[in-house]
């Protein structure tokens, strides 16, 4: 007689299910960077097609001022805060690989975006925070030359942001 306990099985029958969207996800992601690599899939396809980012981001990304990605984010304008903290280095040695730490004390922060204007593209990342979470973003970004960087928040009352001078002596967007 076996001593397997049959609730365990039927209680893993959920996990099953989700590993084999998880597989299946993979597979076609795969299956679409492999398309991608041989030059038949524009760049651009890929991200609006990727099943891991839902919905079509290039707007935002094409934006090239502080005002236009608060416009592509759907605010019609931001307003200075206190309560946003941005660290950076005051000189980035090398653009391709600057550090950059936002914390905000705002309520009900919803999305935290890290914007340099003289980028190619002004939008460097943007991350969406789900509620309860700690509105705390520690990344490395590309700035491609001295600039302006913002740390962009969205909450329930509108845009805000902060900004600090980066100075960039190699490397960036441009090489």
């Amino acid at each position: 007689m076996s001593n397997h306990n049959t609730s365990k099985y039927v209680e893993e029958q959920p996990m099953n299910m989700s590993r084999r969207a998880f597989l299946r996800t993979s597979a076609s992601s795969t299956a679409l960077l492999l398309v991608a690599a041989t030059g038949l899939l524009p760049r651009s396809a890929l991200a609006v097609t990727s099943p891991l980012a839902k919905g079509d981001h290039r707007k935002e990304f094409e934006a090239t001022t502080l005002d236009e990605v608060v416009k592509a984010l759907g605010g019609t304008k931001a307003e200075r805060s206190d309560q946003i903290k941005l660290q950076a280095p005051p000189i980035a040695e090398n653009g391709a690989v600057v550090p950059v730490m936002v914390d905000s004390s705002l309520p009900n922060t919803q999305t935290i975006a890290i914007v340099s204007e003289k980028n190619p593209h002004a939008l460097s990342a943007a991350f969406n925070l789900p509620a309860g979470t700690d509105p705390f973003v520690l990344t490395r970004v590309k700035i491609a030359e001295t600039s302006k960087l913002y740390a962009l928040v969205k909450t329930d009352k509108g845009f805000f942001y902060t900004d600090q001078l980066v100075k960039v002596t190699l490397g960036g967007c441009g090489g």
